[in-house]
């Protein structure tokens, strides 16, 4: 499926659009267990398949785990015991990879092992078996010669880097070992020689000791000196001195050579190890990143599959006919923000675009879900098509070669464009791209600019989806005039997001309807945001005048008005929601200025300026 960068920001696939990761559809079904399963399942939610037949076999996989509980839990129990076979395969085959990851591919193909043994214990209860779990267990199997290998040469803890050294299992090679202790118990190997030459020379005070001038030697009195066969010894003289005489041997020049050098060869043996497991695991790379892949794949389907037993999804019907039938539609990002906030429940919604009515025109107030309906549905269809079981009570949905979103907007000063040319842009992608088999959303086209240049835009740009792109469109608007179209664009079906009327206010239902609306509710959503009861007074009375006849005669009227706010009394609560009359607007209601005095004014004025200090 084709998916333009805005339609991805938009519908915040795998981020938000602040940039992270939190907030994104991506975060919310998330369920896997290994970092190949997460980065597999990013990558399907991004290019989703347009191939009917590979995503039924995603779907044929994700619904044997979901009918399946047991086998499900016994899969992600040994997954959370999986290291990233993918990761580790990929240092090591640039030269990067360490000892540890050559653990991480035995223990990972270990993992695979067993998990091909649990697959396949009773193929009888699995039949018929989907088609990707014979790959799946075809690709784990059959690792037990490398992971025998790898066991024997690898310690259990080894060091991060390989110039470390102290990573192969002692007793894998007995050179090493050699070295090993030639590295570390080179006091005992002294200790061992000196007790053989006093032995063989008759000296008991002979000693072996060492120092920066000549290394390790051999020393005896002068009076013993004189008394030692040089030549049945091997014994060089290397030293006189008054009371002590010094010499060497070919036996102990080598052990000084090789004591000296023994770091340095254990070290360079381990590495040349190391290169020959590298060797042998690059031998059938192939076969390693296959059950990588396998591992992936399998993590990624138990995970839907989680998803799908926790959330109540269904799994979607394909269809190659370009339809789209979601019953009980919900939004999986905002239905899992209200679980979590611990408010009512997600209000599921049908859609159906099919041929006769492939193309919906959305109205209604603002704050009433116009947009959440338009972006789950597009979700549903990227998620159907990623292999994954979608959030409604029943879905058929056509495949959908292309997907575009036209959700909000925001100016791109960088490269001089403005909101309103941003949108438009948007919108000639769309109109340019967009084929039969596409899905569309698109919401509030026009209202960038003025009122009669937005609606006519918007005409024409739902004139050209249903007889050019002739695609399946969601079209949300506030301009009620496209309802005129209903009339001659065949399969366009007006509809709206319902709402209630109750005490002079209005409550959002978030349920769509057929029908059209006939009025956006503006004023009251302002009042709820918190504007000055002032301006929410007079900005109804603008409306009503501008409501009556011809809009440019009113206008005019208004500009006469001006200052707009001292056009009319202001009225505290605005005129969506009537407030308490106060003591003093009781008191005034009942006085006629003409009739006072002016003492009896004076005396009214201050009787209202006493109650309002009490009020």
């Amino acid at each position: 499926m084709e998916i333009d960068p805005a339609t991805r920001r938009n519908l915040e696939l795998v981020r938000g659009l602040d940039g992270r990761r939190d907030g994104s559809l991506l975060a919310i079904i998330d369920r896997t267990l290994t970092g190949p399963g997460a980065r597999l399942l990013a990558e399907r939610l991004a290019a989703p398949l347009t191939d009917r037949s590979a995503i039924e076999r995603r779907l044929d996989l994700v619904q044997l785990f979901v009918e399946r509980t047991a086998l499900r839990e016994k899969v992600r129990e040994a997954l959370r015991r999986t290291p990233d076979v993918e990761r580790a395969l990929q240092r090591l085959s640039v030269g990067r990879g360490g000892p540890r990851d050559l653990l991480a591919l035995r223990d990972g193909l270990d993992s695979a092992e067993a998990l091909a043994a649990v697959l396949g214990a009773e193929p009888e209860a699995l039949a018929p078996p989907p088609a990707p779990l014979g790959e799946i267990v075809s690709a784990s199997s059959n690792h037990r010669p490398l992971i025998a290998a790898l066991s024997a040469a690898l310690t259990d803890e080894p060091p991060l880097f390989a110039r470390d050294g102290g990573f192969i299992r002692a007793g894998y090679r007995a050179e090493l070992d050699e070295q090993r202790t030639l590295r570390d118990d080179s006091r005992k190997t002294v200790a061992g020689l000196e007790a053989k030459y006093r032995a063989a020379s008759a000296v008991p005070s002979l000693k072996i000791r060492h120092n920066n001038m000549i290394g390790y030697h051999i020393e005896v009195t002068a009076t013993h000196a004189d008394k030692l066969d040089l030549t049945a010894l091997g014994f060089t003289r290397r030293q006189s001195m008054s009371n002590a005489t010094r010499f060497s041997t070919a036996e102990l020049a080598d052990l000084e050579t090789r004591i000296g050098r023994a770091a340095d060869q254990a070290l360079a043996l381990e590495l040349a190890i190391f290169e020959a497991l590298v060797a042998e695991v690059m031998a059938v790379s192939s076969a390693v990143a296959s059950a990588g892949r396998a591992l992936a794949a399998l993590d990624v389907a138990a995970a839907l599959a989680e998803l799908a037993a926790s959330g109540n999804y269904v799994r979607p019907v394909l269809a190659d006919e370009p339809q789209f039938t979601i019953s009980g539609g919900r939004h999986p990002v905002v239905e899992a923000a209200l679980l979590r906030q611990g408010g009512s429940g997600f209000v599921p919604n049908d859609c159906e675009l099919g041929p006769d009515r492939r193309l919906w025109l959305l109205t209604g107030p603002n704050m009433a879900g116009k947009s959440t309906f338009l972006r789950q549905n597009a979700l549903i269809a990227v998620m159907a098509q990623a292999g994954s079981f979608v959030p409604a009570k029943s879905a058929t949905v056509g495949i959908v070669d292309r997907l575009f979103s036209r959700v909000g907007a925001a100016d791109d000063l960088a490269r001089g464009r403005s909101t309103f040319m941003v949108e438009m842009v948007e919108t000639a992608a769309i109109l340019n791209q967009a084929t039969a088999k596409s899905l569309v959303i698109l919401d509030e086209i026009g209202r960038g600019t003025s009122t009669f240049d937005g609606l006519s835009i918007a005409w024409a740009t739902l004139e050209h989806l249903h007889d050019i792109n002739k695609c399946r469109a969601l079209f949300a608007t506030h301009f009620h005039e496209l309802g005129a179209l209903k009339e001659r664009l065949a399969a366009l079906a007006p509809y709206t997001m319902r709402v209630k009327e109750w005490q002079n206010q209005v409550v959002f239902l978030h349920e769509v309807a057929p029908g059209a609306a006939d009025r956006s509710y503006g004023i009251h959503v302002a009042q709820l945001a918190g504007l000055p009861a002032a301006v929410v007074g007079r900005a109804e009375e603008v409306l009503a005048a501008l409501e009556k006849g011809e809009q440019s005669g009113a206008v005019s009227r208004l500009a006469d008005d001006l200052p707009l706010f001292a056009a009319a009394p202001a009225r505290p609560s605005g005129g969506v929601a009537k407030s308490q009359e106060s003591e003093v607007e009781k008191a005034l209601a009942g006085v006629n200025p003409d009739e006072l005095s002016p003492k009896q004014a004076l005396e009214l004025l201050y009787e209202l300026r006493r109650r309002m200090s009490k009020s």
